[in-house]
């Protein structure tokens, strides 16, 4: 059995908890959880009896426990991530892993010198019609590659961002690109291979905040594809989509709903056994926002720790959708196409806003 401790109990840590709390997890347990604002803490802990903390030193060294999951501020994660690898406690850290490369790079080295597991939560892999998409593209059924699109149009409005001081701050949130569509990001990274270039604008259009909320990239991926990515929080009056698009020289498949988790076309020149079912068994629409990925992902998580399996995804591969999207506002604010892999100089994420 593993002990789970959660620190932040903000938003994200409603999922979290309930997932773990209520042993939804298999061979897995909620044993403490951490906030500085300790109403929010003591609201999840008495909520599922455990012992809760507004300091983090104090609950690793009075609570047994194997992994903390960190649901804190973006710009802290790495911060807290160092601090945890040194009491050798394994890591599950949610997106984005860090805002710098610098803070990310910190992170892996940290955990490697420790010898304990990092785990990005990059739960829409595990959404069923994303691991259908992935076999069929392990298996060649596209073909060449032509074209990948994320469209990620949600609604926050002010409220939304009113809520806590650090949201859409360069130092320590970012816009909807890090925070909202980082995890379609990776999706169309993953899918569609390494990326050569891209261009970037943005824009703040309905809300006050530092960042972007809306934002429209260009990709060219290294294999000659192309890509774009639409993300904005400013859908209104409530969440449109989160979908991912593949098409192909052989094959198209598009994914929508608003999580990524609603098979929507699935089409190939060859067609195989199975083909005709994946409409009625892939179009299953989930709850909220956050998709059912979450309960994968933490099932993935204990059976790479308990059985020291690989990781789907690591640091490195955490590492891999920060990179993109640090090139995403370096080409924002250079006004130009901007190559991977690079070293940002005008990138504004994880930085006090001048």
């Amino acid at each position: 059995m593993l002990k789970f401790a959660l620190l932040g109990c903000g938003r994200i840590a409603k999922r979290h908890s309930e997932l773990l709390g209520y042993n939804q997890i298999k061979d897995a347990q909620l044993v403490a959880v951490c906030d500085v604002v300790e109403d929010k803490a003591r609201k999840i802990g008495e909520s599922f009896d455990v012992p809760y903390f507004t300091d983090m030193h104090e609950m690793l060294e009075k609570v047994d426990i194997d992994v903390v999951s960190i649901l804190t501020e973006s710009g802290y994660h790495a911060k807290h991530a160092v601090e945890i690898s040194k009491y050798k406690k394994h890591i599950v850290v949610e997106k984005p892993m860090a805002l710098t490369l610098d803070d990310a790079d910190a992170m892996i080295k940290a955990c490697d010198a420790a010898g304990v597991k990092l785990f990005v939560v990059k739960q829409n892999r595990f959404n069923v019609p994303v691991v259908k998409a992935r076999q069929a593209l392990d298996a060649g059924r596209f073909g060449k590659l032509v074209l990948g699109t994320v469209r990620v149009r949600w609604c926050r409005p002010q409220a939304y961002y009113d809520q806590d001081s650090w949201r859409g701050t360069w130092a320590l949130d970012g816009g909807v690109l890090t925070n909202q569509a980082s995890h379609h990001v990776d999706l169309l990274e993953w899918m569609m291979g390494d990326i050569e270039s891209v261009y970037a604008m943005s824009t703040t259009a309905l809300v006050d905040i530092e960042a972007e909320d809306t934002a429209v990239v260009s990709v060219r991926f290294k294999n000659g594809a192309l890509g774009v990515i639409e993300a904005t929080t400013a859908a209104r009056p409530k969440d449109l989509e989160g979908s991912l698009s593949i098409l192909g020289e052989t094959g198209t498949v598009e994914i929508g709903g608003f999580a990524v988790n609603n098979m929507k076309v699935w089409n190939f020149s060859e067609s195989q056994e199975g083909d005709s079912d994946v409409m009625e068994k892939y179009s299953v629409n989930p709850p909220n926002v956050y998709g059912f990925g979450h309960q994968a992902y933490y099932e993935h998580v204990v059976d790479s720790v308990l059985n020291n399996k690989k990781q789907l995804v690591d640091g490195f591969q955490g590492r891999k959708s920060l990179e993109l999207i640090n090139a995403i506002y370096e080409s924002i604010e250079t006004k130009k196409e901007v190559f991977l892999r690079f070293k940002p100089e005008y990138c504004r994420l994880g930085h006090e806003n001048d």
